[in-house]
């Protein structure tokens, strides 16, 4: 059996998932980070499952219809930004209800791609590399689609971080600031759904949300600063990337499945470390020293600066 540098030279398609995997990291540690930061990890959720229905409408264009253009990662993308905008607003408008309307887009979205695609001919393999994933499917054009999918969310944050930066932290006070606070939360989640539709190529959709959250989330444990966390996490992502892809060529496994497994046992692994740092550093201080030094050990989440 060759080694997995000589197959990446030997086959093209191998090549092309790497690539993908790695455009894919970029921005995911980015927009990881925000989706962590603020919070909105099951919006982020919902957005990813509903894009199944922009899937299955442009492969049963294709298929049934002739259309040669619609694309099933147009098709993602339509279905992502719509989601987002219909959450954004409702996030915006109607705050009391924004929960039951998220499980409402999951459930439509996924119930229209699952509609469509049935009544598809050939429709089984489709669903199985939308669903979990199939790098090795990543196309020459898919690779240009993502490649500018991906520049373009890079020059977003960089020209409007710092913008971001306050709307994850504070909302009231950016509103006070005279911070468009609704414009940059639409964006947000335009970002996101950007990002997810990348992720979809490498992971799939039922594992997009690991690929998304973990690598930030391991971030969070390692530094308090933003734009830190966003670096490390763009590393991480890159790395399970890189070792899902030679694990599951040496193994034989599904490569998005694997890249997940990766990511989920470090995650795992790092919450313990913390965990175990924690307890040494509670053990070696006195009740009265911490009380003194306003030590508060039992707050729930590690406190981010920008």
């Amino acid at each position: 059996m060759p080694s997995f540098l000589e197959a990446l030279n030997a086959h093209p398609l191998l090549l092309a998932a790497f690539i993908a995997g790695l455009a894919a990291s970029i921005v995911s540690g980015i927009i990881g980070s925000y989706v962590v930061v603020k919070r909105i990890v099951f919006i982020a959720g919902s957005i990813s499952h509903s894009v199944l229905g922009g899937i299955g409408f442009c492969i049963w264009l294709e298929r049934t219809q002739g259309v040669s253009w619609a694309d099933p990662l147009l098709g993602a993308l339509a279905a992502a930004v719509l989601s987002a905008l219909i959450i954004g607003w409702i996030h915006l408008n109607y705050r009391q209800r924004e929960d039951s309307a998220i499980a409402a887009i999951w459930s439509i979205g996924m119930a229209l791609g699952i509609l469509f695609i049935s009544r598809t001919p050939g429709y089984n393999v489709e669903l199985t590399n939308f669903l979990i994933g199939n790098i090795l499917w990543v196309s020459t054009t898919d690779l240009y689609i993502l490649g500018a999918l991906d520049i373009s969310v890079v020059l977003l944050v960089l020209c409007l971080h710092k913008r971001l930066l306050v709307i994850c932290f504070d909302e009231e006070q950016a509103r006070l600031q005279g911070v468009p606070v609704n414009f940059l939360y639409m964006l947000l989640l335009i970002l996101i759904a950007v990002s997810i539709v990348l992720l979809i190529q490498v992971v799939g959709i039922v594992l997009v949300m690991t690929m998304l959250t973990i690598p930030a989330a391991i971030a969070n444990l390692l530094t308090r600063r933003l734009s830190h966390m966003m670096i490390l996490a763009i590393v991480l992502s890159s790395a399970f990337c890189l070792s899902g892809n030679v694990a599951a060529y040496y193994l034989d496994w599904p490569t998005g499945a694997t890249i997940a497994l990766i990511a989920g046992i470090f995650y795992v692994a790092s919450v313990k470390i913390e965990s175990c740092q924690k307890k040494a550093l509670n053990g070696n201080r006195s009740k009265p020293d911490a009380e003194r030094e306003g030590f508060e050990p039992s707050i729930p989440f590690r406190g981010m600066r920008p």
